[in-house]
């Protein structure tokens, strides 16, 4: 908004070397941003190489080492953005869910205090989200599957981990540099640090395992895999959340488990691989 004074804000902008190595610039300063940019040289062969949203822990540690307010890591083709508070906690998609969800709600802009995710997000946000009576609405991996249901809800917010993360009322596109002002803005508006708006960490620890596969048969037609989700459901309980699918472009079957503890979470995983 017009007079908003972002002077005092200190970022660290990892470009990725992409798309938004020469639009980044201009934005912070046309913010007043004090900004210590990162591979931002894109040379046409460097894009995301060791860099940007897939590698955000060199992002982190510049964070904490120029002592940064907050750092964002974009990805090549500029439409994801993973955060780092100023304590070098990285936030993922997932976090800027969490974070954005009870900004647009306290504005009353988030239309039926829905939030749209993917099986992929964590269910940890799920349940922190319902707390703020806040509904997580599901849909399959990819940022078409978010859009889709957006749109026929009317939803004003969605996104995946990766980053990837949609305001509808403002473009139906993802954009990373559209994450960082809307998060730079929450932080101006509520006067919080990046760290207090993410609070206590609530995510489930989540472990993925692949397994490779020659056929891919319904899984709901293999007795001997039901069995094993049947009983690895019952060890969790309410206590965490399985994902089995078949990989849409590889070979194999992706296990997915979350827990609320790590070692049962190591447990469930290597039971059903």
């Amino acid at each position: 908004p017009p007079g908003m004074n972002m002077s005092n804000l200190s970022l660290v902008a990892d470009c990725a070397n992409g798309a938004a190595s020469h639009l980044t610039p201009l934005v912070t300063k046309r913010l007043g941003l004090n900004c210590i940019f990162l591979n931002e040289n894109p040379t046409g062969k460097n894009i995301n190489r060791n860099c940007g949203s897939l590698h955000p822990e060199g992002m982190a540690q510049e964070v904490l080492e120029q002592g940064a307010d907050l750092g964002v890591a974009l990805d090549g083709d500029g439409d994801r953005a993973i955060f780092s508070t100023g304590k070098g906690q990285i936030m993922d998609g997932d976090g800027i869910l969490w974070v954005a969800a009870r900004f647009l709600k306290s504005q009353g802009i988030l239309p039926g205090n829905h939030v749209v995710g993917t099986v992929m997000t964590n269910y940890g946000l799920e349940l922190a989200l319902k707390k703020e009576d806040i509904q997580l609405v599901r849909t399959p991996v990819g940022d078409k599957y978010v859009l889709k249901e957006m749109l026929r809800m009317g939803a004003s917010l969605g996104g995946e981990p990766s980053g990837h993360i949609i305001f509808s009322n403002l473009s139906t596109t993802g954009d990373g540099l559209l994450s960082l002002l809307m998060i730079l803005r929450i932080m101006v508006d509520s006067g919080q640090s990046l760290e207090d708006l993410l609070g206590e960490p609530k995510l489930f620890p989540q472990v993925i395992q692949n397994v490779k596969v020659d056929i891919q048969p319904p899984l709901e037609s293999v007795a001997s895999i039901q069995q094993a989700l049947i009983r690895s459901e019952e060890k969790l309980r309410d206590q965490g959340r399985i994902l089995v699918r078949y990989s849409g472009t590889e070979p194999l079957l992706r296990i997915m488990v979350e827990a609320t503890e790590e070692k049962m979470a190591h447990e469930v995983s290597h039971e059903l691989v």
